[in-house]
């Protein structure tokens, strides 16, 4: 299970991010997660859980945005969603897209202190 040690990084992480700004009891942390970053969001809740415990994170929570895959479209030109997946074809004509836009994430956005 990948995700313990994702989620032992994302402790980490706050922390430091925490103590570097004097913040005191964090509340939350907040997360993007993208679909293609291989990170199944439940497994992640959990593992957090018990990466956070004993650490002044254990009563926090992770708040999880999940991110939809975004391609560039080489016929419209344009961002678009993906219509299938894991063919990442554009939803609006149907190319197959030249590149991933969003859906990679894996990044702490934010973190909720108490005051």
């Amino acid at each position: 299970m990948h995700e313990l040690s994702i989620a032992l990084s994302i402790v980490d992480g706050a922390l430091e991010e925490a103590a570097r700004h004097g913040a005191g009891q964090v509340q939350a942390v907040h997360l993007r997660l993208g679909r293609l970053s291989g990170i199944d969001k439940e497994a992640l809740l959990f593992s957090y859980a018990i990466a956070s415990e004993n650490t002044p994170l254990a009563k926090s929570r992770l708040v999880i945005e999940e991110v939809d895959v975004v391609i560039l479209c080489p016929s419209c030109r344009a961002e678009r969603s993906v219509s299938s997946f894991p063919l990442l074809c554009c939803s609006e004509c149907g190319s197959p897209g030249e590149r991933v836009v969003r859906g990679n994430e894996l990044e702490i956005t934010a973190l909720e202190v108490a005051a």
